[in-house]
């Protein structure tokens, strides 16, 4: 049960090279904590950071302390899911995950194919670690928007459900806080026996 002070503990990680050595600025961890000001109604939200390499040892140990240190509900990573030689974020990502939840991956690709016929090159994944979901994110703050809230028409119905859609009602189920979303933005979906009366 979810007490009134709880919070969500959202881990941000941007993979980058040239980021990471300050060549450019990230520009993943300001958009995904513009659009979570946006989305999330309710628990209060607390962002923990990473900006790292496209480094898999790397990836793999920023991940593990976010689950196993730092208690976050949910890690979103930027970056590093195409197919060149650097790219190795779905690897670590899988190598630190208990289980896996393909359909983020394939609704992701759905998404981003209404844009660019590209997206196909993707290979983000979803895991459970514990009692946490990572998902990899794209890497451009438009696609980062795109596939969280998903495809609308010029009325703002939604054509093509975004991710987060299912986001908290997956949290309820591994055991983290209670999610409530501003559904002009997205709404979420949950079961009618799992809808709790808002505050």
């Amino acid at each position: 049960m979810t007490t009134a002070n709880e919070e969500l503990v959202v881990g941000l990680v941007s993979i980058s090279d040239r980021a990471s050595q300050g060549a450019y600025k990230d520009e993943g961890i300001p958009a995904l904590e513009e659009w979570f000001g946006k989305a999330v109604a309710a628990p209060a939200v607390r962002m923990v950071k990473r900006l790292i390499p496209d480094e898999r040892p790397a990836i793999e140990a920023a991940l593990k302390e976010l689950v196993d240190q730092e208690g976050c509900h949910l890690v979103l990573t930027t970056g590093g899911t195409g197919p060149a030689p650097r790219d190795v974020t779905p690897e670590a990502t899988l190598a630190v995950a208990d289980k896996v939840m393909p359909g983020f991956g394939e609704q992701m690709r759905q998404v981003s194919l209404r844009f660019v016929p590209t997206a196909i090159l993707s290979r983000q994944v979803g895991v459970i670690r514990g009692k946490t979901l990572i998902l990899n994110l794209p890497g451009q703050p438009k696609a980062i928007k795109e596939t969280l809230e998903g495809v609308k028409d010029e009325s703002g119905k939604t054509i093509v459900n975004g991710i987060f859609a299912a986001v908290p009602y997956c949290i309820d189920l591994i055991g983290g806080p209670y999610i409530e979303t501003h559904e002009a933005v997205v709404k979420a979906f949950r079961p009618k026996s799992a809808i709790r009366p808002r505050k």
